[in-house]
């Protein structure tokens, strides 16, 4: 990262929820840089903080959440410090957010030219017509078919698909600097998730906008992504490029992952699960959160939270595998198995894309 000028910086982010058992820790200690142009991936389960993270860069926690340490850079000013009415002016014009559901992200009684021109005309204060100019011009280059009629059409008059590209057109309507993307292709078959992945993949290369991919899916983010963060009890426990930790995945949790990843197109049958069920982040284990689930512990995870111990200049993974004496683990047979198909489908991918 230090030859990439950084538009978001996050140290030490913690995030609680005060709920009426207790206090939830939801985001313990998170730090990453995103990169201009970049795409980073923040993968992780269901519950691991991924997208509390991705919604307090927004600004949009609930009510009863609260940032109780860190801070969130954007180009050097600390949002956590900002009110709600500075929000408002950053929020869809400097950073945007393309949300999970589509249909709950669109009002069914607006035709879509002025859902996606709406942005445009509050951020930049210009005419209706010079923003339905702008709107259409977006719905084409996401791939709306007759784009000029169909700005006239409600959402319900399009596909699941459809509507997903029309979400990402009033995303990217104020040319932000960076769009969060939180689970963006889940509730889309594998076809049209395919195809949504490429279009995004293709604006970040045509508009190098900055791109935080929020998922849980690795395999997703093989071909979309520069840099995984992979989250697990609200902490990072591996961070590196996408050849790092995909070629190279260091800890146990991440090899859970790659291994419970479905492979498409092969002979490959079994289905492989993480045994055992995420932590209650209101009583979090003094050590590893990931120890109860981890074949592969040893005593000082239960009692000792490992630090990222550094593998390269930009990957480093949090265990205790990697402490100086720690006995030499090799992966399981599952995750060389994809490791090897994911290096076979990038050289593929690079001899396409070079022929």
């Amino acid at each position: 990262m230090a030859d990439i000028e950084s538009v978001l910086t996050i140290e030490n982010l913690n995030i609680s929820f005060s709920v009426f058992a207790g206090e939830v820790k939801a985001v313990r200690g998170v730090s990453f840089q995103l990169g201009k142009g970049e795409t980073l991936a923040i993968v992780g389960e269901s519950g691991s903080g991924k997208s509390v993270t991705a919604r307090s860069i927004m600004g949009l926690l609930p009510n009863n959440a609260k940032i109780t340490n860190g801070s969130i850079l954007f180009k050097g000013e600390d949002l956590v410090q900002k009110s709600e009415k500075e929000m408002q002016k950053i929020r869809g014009e400097k950073i945007s957010m393309i949300f999970q559901d589509p249909m709950t992200s669109l009002d069914p009684t607006m035709t879509i030219g002025n859902q996606v021109a709406e942005s445009l005309r509050l951020h930049k204060k210009i005419s209706r017509r010079e923003a339905l100019t702008k709107a259409l011009e977006l719905l084409e280059l996401v791939g709306i078919p007759e784009a000029e009629k169909r700005m006239k059409y409600f959402p319900h008059q399009f596909s699941g698909g459809q509507r997903q590209r029309v979400v990402i057109a009033i995303a990217l309507i104020c040319s932000p600097e960076i769009v969060i993307a939180d689970e963006p292709t889940t509730a889309l078959d594998v076809t049209v998730q395919a195809q949504i992945l490429e279009l995004l993949k293709g604006i970040q290369n045509k508009l190098a906008t900055s791109f935080l991919f929020i998922t849980h899916n690795l395999g997703v983010v093989a071909n979309i992504a520069d840099r995984i963060a992979v989250i697990y009890a609200g902490r990072i426990v591996e961070i590196g490029t996408v050849e790092e930790v995909l070629f190279n995945p260091q800890h146990p949790y991440t090899w859970g992952l790659l291994s419970s990843m479905p492979i498409q197109n092969t002979n490959e049958k079994r289905i492989f699960a993480i045994p055992g069920t995420p932590p209650d982040t209101l009583s979090l284990p003094p050590g590893d959160a990931f120890y109860p689930r981890n074949k592969y512990a040893m005593k000082i995870d239960a009692r000792q939270m490992p630090p990222l111990f550094r593998v390269s200049p930009t990957h480093m993974a949090a265990t205790w595998l990697l402490a100086p004496g720690a006995p030499e683990v090799t992966p399981p047979a599952e995750v060389i198995r994809r490791r090897e198909l994911f290096k076979e489908r990038a050289a593929q991918a690079h001899a396409s894309n070079t022929s």
